[in-house]
């Protein structure tokens, strides 16, 4: 891509990653709603190909590996696993708007962290900015009209390990000098151990409903059916 500007490919860049972002979220919402599959799962299932994606990243040069001590890497591993699994169960128990617009809120949470954590102050004008955010999250929760309790609490912790993970991060690669890419190239495999040690003991492995259970294309059609079924008989 030697022929695009600079700009042209940020702009590239950053309209491949809203299309993905998007297709994800609605993917996802789809496993959920129609096959209910396990959300730990999936998210180990992102984990996996997160770093199998970093793998075929660092083969391509795209960027070179540096070696961190397990230790330096162990919390960032751990709030990671926090904030996609808490984010996917508000994606799983409020609808995509509410979950899209939950997540607005982590940028007002990480201003407060680093101001009260850090001592990092903010001009004004930022500050002012995040009025009309947190006062359209709490509207919209508010007048939702499948609002949840559950999904609620989901999302605001989903929000509050989302807004440290990412504090964290700009602490580590600072700390540690390394890029995104470096770190979360230790990361991924370190979160997927971690749910695979935990998955166990809240989801079912094998069988119906497990990562490994019946998903074959006859099986989703056939839940599908039988879901179909069950609506129809309770609508006479």
């Amino acid at each position: 891509m030697g022929w695009m500007p600079a700009q042209g490919r940020l702009a590239a860049g950053l309209l491949v990653n809203l299309a993905a972002s998007i297709c994800i979220v609605f993917l996802n919402k789809w496993l959920y709603v129609r096959l209910g599959f396990p959300n730990l799962s999936l998210t180990l299932v992102h984990f996996a190909i997160t770093w199998l994606g970093l793998y075929l990243c660092q083969a391509l040069g795209a960027f070179s590996p540096k070696s961190l001590r397990p230790s330096q890497v162990l919390p960032l591993a751990l709030s990671f696993c926090g904030f996609v699994v808490f984010t996917n169960l508000s994606l799983q128990s409020n609808t995509i708007g509410t979950y899209q617009l939950a997540k607005a809120m982590t940028t007002p949470v990480i201003v407060v962290i680093q101001s009260l954590a850090y001592g990092k102050t903010f001009p004004l004008r930022i500050k002012l900015t995040l009025v009309p955010i947190t006062l359209g999250v709490f509207l919209n929760s508010y007048y939702d009209v499948k609002f949840s309790v559950l999904g609620m609490a989901f999302a605001t912790l989903g929000v509050l390990v989302t807004s440290l993970y990412q504090v964290w991060v700009g602490a580590k690669q600072h700390e540690l000098q390394v890029n995104s890419m470096q770190l979360l190239y230790y990361q991924a495999p370190m979160s997927s151990a971690m749910l695979l040690f935990i998955i166990p003991f809240f989801e079912p492995v094998f069988g119906e409903g497990g990562i490994f259970g019946p998903w074959t294309l006859s099986a989703v059609r056939a839940s599908e059916q039988q879901e179909n079924l069950t609506k129809s008989r309770s609508f006479p």
